[in-house]
């Protein structure tokens, strides 16, 4: 098996040398292109109504193309707004409550007046004036007393209301799962479920690429590390075979802080070089760049 290895290795170095007599580029470093693809997983619990999405299909960012049976989650959302109208027509009405203890401290108020007139005209006596003394302060009480009660009555209602508040919330989110989505703008690679099965929470439902922008993951040697740098402009070569390229430009994007050993499977200008840094490489695809095609980059355009 290494024996073959190291033909097949040879064997891409003759192509590659026979490549450069015939006035195709000299690449400084090879790689594959790639994509950023996101795996879509479930984010509720039920049986999987629809999922509009193929290999191939373009989606775009945002856009629906699934939904999971919200039946049961509506039904209890419905129950919690239920529950939340009735805590809040138990709210006391403050005003209305302590409205006839007001009143009688007004006309508790109004006779004490009288009396001290009258006691004032040598019409009543003091006890008289007394009595009403100590009725007012004690409708006072009885008002502070029934309004702090109140109040205690009211803030227990507001913090149930809160709550139940917090499950509609909770249920809201939980429909608004349902519905599953495409996280980028990009072209499904895979799909996983089919309408009428089941789906579980984190089970796989679809692949979805941005292959609008590509990158080529490229290796270079330590020596070549000093020539690239972030935000670099290179020239990008997609490898269709047969001795065809294709040249894109291209802009380093990452460039690896620690080394590796070179991939049995990659091309590097020092072959004899043991480690190497991978780097990516993003170019705009005009839909000939396919995921896992071979492609070469030259560093200096």
């Amino acid at each position: 098996m290494e024996r073959m290895t190291k033909i097949g290795m040879v064997g891409v170095a003759l192509i590659m040398l026979a490549a450069c007599g015939k006035g195709i580029p000299s690449y400084d470093a090879t790689g594959t292109f790639e994509a950023t693809e996101v795996i879509v997983s479930a984010e509720a619990a039920g049986k999987l109504l629809r999922l509009e999405v193929e290999e191939g299909t373009r989606l775009k960012a945002g856009e629906e193309i699934g939904l999971v049976d919200t039946v049961q989650l509506y039904l209890k959302k419905l129950q919690l707004e239920a529950s939340m109208k009735s805590v809040e027509s138990q709210r006391p009405d403050l005003a209305k409550q302590i409205a006839a203890t007001k009143q009688q401290i007004a006309t508790a108020e109004r006779e004490k007046k009288r009396v001290e007139n009258l006691l004032a005209a040598g019409a009543a006596n003091q006890k008289q004036l007394d009595d009403w003394d100590a009725q007012v302060k004690l409708l006072e009480r009885q008002l502070v007393a029934q309004e702090s009660s109140l109040q205690n009555s009211t803030n227990s209602l507001i913090e149930q209301g809160n709550s139940v508040a917090i499950q509609v919330a909770q249920m809201e989110d939980q429909l608004a799962k349902c519905h599953v989505q495409s996280p980028i703008e990009g072209t499904g690679l895979a799909k996983y479920a089919e309408a009428g099965e089941l789906a579980a929470i984190g089970k796989p439902l679809f692949k979805v690429a941005e292959v609008d922008r590509m990158y080529l993951r490229a290796y270079i040697t330590s020596e070549q590390l000093s020539q690239v740098k972030l935000g670099d402009e290179v020239t990008v070569y997609a490898d269709y075979g047969n001795s065809e390229q294709k040249a894109y430009p291209g802009v380093v994007t990452w460039i690896s802080d620690r080394s590796e050993f070179t991939p049995k499977t990659i091309l590097t200008k020092n072959e004899r070089a043991n480690l190497v840094y991978a780097v990516k490489i993003a170019v705009k695809n005009d839909g000939a760049l396919k995921i896992g095609m071979y492609g070469g980059v030259t560093l200096k355009n």
